[in-house]
């Protein structure tokens, strides 16, 4: 494998990978997807999409009529990263709190049908299941309506959480965290679960919100784009330079292994603690919707340092699986067949 040549605490040290050295070795790695178990926790959501035409405009105000022509349902939010686990080839179990409602209900049944364990969902009749309803009419979003708590969730349901995730711990190679800022993922849930699955030699991963940058302390890796990472130290990431001394400074605050900033057209960075700078290219030729990409790439990335990846190995893992979901429309997920013709360079 290429690695740099640098003394440890040298950030100072980029590697460039050609990403075709590592395929043997990530082609074993893929194969071993089924035998790790994933703990995802986080904000659970369910998007809903309204599909049809539009032919008119409303006599009752400027606004279009859909022809509404079929609808679907897919897992959002942590829901979604556990998808990708499952899609992956992984094993996959997910915490969260969903309501009684029968938007919860579907997503049980939706999560079921994919083989995603459920028995860590709190379902709470008090808070209603987070839904997304995207309107989409000649492959165009119209309009997005939301349906969610605004206020946090109580303690005793943050407890309720971190209870089953003491429960279900034991038994998973790694934990994801997955912040979507809709209350899940606190202060008090992070000081319990965080402590515990370090205590455990647990993965711990996080899929950061900015504006809760500092409970992450400690934990193996996060994975911010561009955007959260320059909110995170307070400035715009516009150089190279810039992005390497973000991940830096995050390495440096918050202790953890290693970031992985998600760069978007440019691929992605990898920091770790021990000086090493990697620098991933994307491997995307066509680009249709980036919707859900980011939870593609840390379920990928944590699904490979479960099955035995190192931290650069790994990310190139999920930078090619991030390549094939920016190629579908919507929010996608890709297989093991489809991450196989990739690294063999082949078109799906």
């Amino acid at each position: 494998m290429p690695t740099n040549t640098g003394k440890t605490g040298d950030t100072n040290t980029l590697t460039s990978v050609d990403q075709s050295v590592y395929v043997p070795r990530l082609r074993r790695l893929v194969a071993a997807f089924p035998r790790p178990t994933i703990l995802v926790v986080g904000d659970v959501m369910l998007d809903e999409f309204i599909w049809g035409k539009v032919d008119r405009i409303s006599p009752e105000a400027p606004v279009p009529v859909v022809w509404v022509q079929s609808e679907s349902v897919m897992p959002g939010g942590a829901a979604n990263v556990a998808s990708n686990i499952r899609a992956l080839g992984g094993k996959v179990q997910l915490a969260g709190l969903i309501g009684t409602d029968r938007w919860g209900e579907g997503l049980l049944q939706t999560l079921a049908k994919r083989g995603i364990g459920t028995a860590g969902l709190i379902r709470e009749a008090s808070r209603p299941t987070t839904v997304k309803t995207r309107v989409i009419a000649h492959h165009q979003q119209v309009v997005r309506v939301d349906r969610e708590a605004r206020s946090a969730p109580t303690l005793s349901m943050i407890n309720r959480i971190v209870a089953t995730v003491r429960k279900q711990l034991k038994a998973v190679d790694a934990i994801i965290l997955e912040d979507y800022g809709k209350g899940v993922i606190t202060r008090e849930l992070l000081e319990q679960v965080v402590p515990m699955a370090r205590a455990q030699r647990k993965i711990i991963m996080v899929d950061p919100k900015e504006e809760h940058f500092d409970l992450y302390q400690e934990v193996t890796a996060i994975t911010p784009n561009r955007s959260e990472a320059g909110a995170m130290v307070g400035r715009e990431l516009d150089t190279e330079e810039n992005v390497r001394r973000a991940g830096q400074d995050l390495l440096r605050r918050l202790r953890c292994e290693a970031v992985v900033i998600t760069l978007g057209e440019d691929g992605m960075c990898v920091m770790e603690q021990h000086g090493r700078c990697t620098r991933i290219p994307t491997v995307a030729q066509e680009v249709f919707d980036v919707a859900g990409a980011g939870d593609t790439v840390i379920a990928a990335l944590t699904l490979a340092l479960a099955s035995g990846a190192s931290m650069p190995e790994a990310a190139v893992l999920a930078n090619y699986a991030a390549g094939i979901v920016v190629g579908k429309v919507g929010v996608a997920t890709a297989n093991p067949k489809e991450l196989l013709a990739k690294l063999d360079g082949r078109r799906r």
